[in-house]
């Protein structure tokens, strides 16, 4: 099994869910895909004129933004995938983590701030992917996901990823970025260790947007999953990019 994580800025990409779906119509394994939709769900909060809150950089959720999130994943971000792998040949199913329970979670603790209707997952229905993925059919996931206590909450669409890979013992979880991979002197590094990662971060050479992404990668390999890999589409298709293992 891999694990595909692709972000909202990704989605947003002229011509990007054709050619998702068909690396993903190539592929020999089968995929499941979780996926996140940040900057749709920031520019619909705007158009309604909710105001996006912030602390440390992460999104507080109150009940509108719930709503806003809950429409743009699991609803307009969550069928264009789906319609995408379906019109490439892939049978697709789209679910949120609410659907059957797939994803059940629990208030996010933050030491700081409460983040409102952010939650953390503690369980995944990883048979419920598996049954699908018997038959054929590639799971798209939403990350909205079903508290214990009966409410839907946000959660962080890489924490979604990592615990969809570990749950379902996935040999790779694969990070689609619009950038094939980390680059030092021109060239892609081909593999890192959290130790390297990190002095790479110190030094610089992996800075901006590139940061978040490599912490995503080094806390599913904590988490326990394999390898973690960040590339682009193309390097989906010949397995290239990095990949960091432990």
């Amino acid at each position: 099994m891999h694990v595909i994580k692709i972000g909202g800025n990704e989605l947003d990409s002229p011509g990007f869910l054709e050619a998702l779906a068909q690396a993903v119509a190539a592929s020999s394994e089968p995929v499941t895909i979780v996926h996140g939709g940040g900057k749709a769900i920031a520019d619909l909060q705007a158009k309604l004129g909710l105001a996006t809150i912030k602390v440390d950089g992460l999104r507080v959720t109150d009940t509108d933004s719930l709503a806003v999130a809950q429409m743009v994943l699991s609803g307009q971000a969550n069928k264009a995938i789906v319609m995408a792998l379906l019109a490439a040949g892939v049978d697709a199913v789209g679910l949120s983590g609410v659907d059957g329970g797939l994803l059940r979670c629990q208030k996010k603790v933050y030491p700081t701030a409460d983040l409102g209707l952010v939650g953390e997952i503690v369980e995944v229905r990883a048979k419920l992917i598996e049954m699908l993925a018997e038959k054929g059919i590639t799971a798209v996931i939403s990350p909205i996901s079903l508290g214990y206590d009966g409410q839907a909450y946000n959660v962080n669409a890489d924490e979604a990823a990592s615990a969809v890979a570990l749950a379902l013992q996935a040999d790779i979880l694969h990070f689609i970025s619009n950038v094939p991979g980390v680059i030092y002197k021109d060239d892609v590094l081909a593999e890192l260790t959290p130790a390297q990662t990190e002095d790479l971060i110190a030094h610089g050479v992996i800075r901006d947007g590139m940061v978040p992404k490599v912490r995503a990668a080094l806390q599913a390999i904590e988490l326990g999953v394999p390898q973690a890999r960040i590339g682009n589409l193309a390097g989906l298709a010949a397995a290239e990019g990095t990949v960091f293992t432990k």
